[in-house]
C-alpha cells in the first residue's frame, strides 16, 4: 500500500505514547547528564495524558491534536511549546487529507520541524531535537524524490534520525540550559534528540506496518503510566 488511512491513525499515535512511556528512565537519565534529568517525567506526564484522550476510533489528525494540547497546556519545560507545536502543524496539514501518501507526509513532517525551529531557534548542530528531526526529513524527501516507496523512504528516514540522535554526542551545546556548559556539554546525547528520536522511530515502525497490512497496537486508550 502506498498510502495509510488518516481515520485509522491513532494506533500511530498511540504507538508513540507507548514509546515514552517505555522510555521515561532512560530520557531522565540522558537529560540528568547535561540538564535538570526532568525531561523523562515531563514528556511521559504529557504523551501519557494525551493517551488517556485519545479513542481508538481517532483519526490521525484528531490523535496529534490531542497530543498538542496535552503537551502545550498540560507539562512544564521547554520541550512541551516545541513538542506541542510539532503535533499541532501534524494535524494542520492533515486535518483534511483522507489518505496520507509518501508526498504528502513528507510535507507534512518538513512543516512541522520547521515550526521547530522557528519556535526553537535553534539550527541543526545546535545540539538539539533538530538534529534528529532536520535528517529525517532530508531522507524522507530524497527517498521520496528517487521514485522508492514509502515503506523504503520512512526506514532510511529512521536510520537517519538515528543517526541525527546519536551524532549530538560529539557536539557542543549552543542553544537551552546546557549551553552554559560549554565544552563540558560534550560528550553525551542532547534529551530532545534522544526523545524526538523515540517518537519518529515509533511513528513511523506504526505507519510501516500500516502499510504492509499489519495491525498496530490499538487499545481504547492508554492511561497514565
Amino acid at each position: 500500500m502506498s498510502y495509510f488511512k488518516n481515520t485509522e491513525g491513532a494506533a500511530i499515535l498511540l504507538r508513540v505514547v507507548s514509546a515514552i512511556q517505555e522510555n521515561k528512565e532512560y530520557l531522565g537519565v540522558v537529560d540528568g547528564e547535561i540538564g535538570d534529568g526532568d525531561h523523562g517525567v515531563n514528556m511521559n506526564k504529557g504523551f501519557s495524558m494525551a493517551g488517556a484522550r485519545i479513542k481508538a476510533g481517532d483519526s490521525f489528525s484528531e490523535a496529534c491534536r490531542i497530543i498538542s494540547q496535552a503537551l502545550m497546556e498540560d507539562i512544564g519545560g521547554s520541550m512541551g511549546p516545541l513538542y506541542g507545536s510539532f503535533f499541532k502543524s501534524l494535524w494542520r496539514h492533515s486535518k483534511n487529507l483522507e489518505h496520507i501518501n509518501a508526498a504528502q507526509y513528507s510535507t507534512m513532517l518538513k512543516a512541522s520541524t520547521d515550526v521547530v525551529m522557528e519556535i526553537g531557534g535553534a539550527k541543526v548542530g545546535d545540539k538539539s531535537l533538530l538534529d534528529t528531526l532536520a535528517p529525517c526529513c532530508t531522507a524522507l524527501h530524497q527517498s521520496i524524490e528517487q521514485n522508492q516507496a514509502f515503506s523504503i523512504a520512512l526506514q532510511h528516514s529512521i536510520q537517519a534520525a538515528e543517526a541525527g540522535k546519536n551524532s549530538t554526542k560529539d557536539m557542543v551545546a549552543k542553544i537551552g540550559r546546557s549551553a552554559r556548559l560549554g565544552e563540558r556539554s560534550k560528550g553525551v546525547l542532547d534529551a530532545g534528540a534522544a526523545s524526538s528520536f523515540i517518537i519518529i522511530q515509533a511513528m513511523h515502525t506504526a505507519i510501516l506496518e500500516r502499510l504492509h497490512g499489519q495491525s498496530t497496537l490499538a487499545p481504547e486508550s492508554i492511561a497514565q503510566a
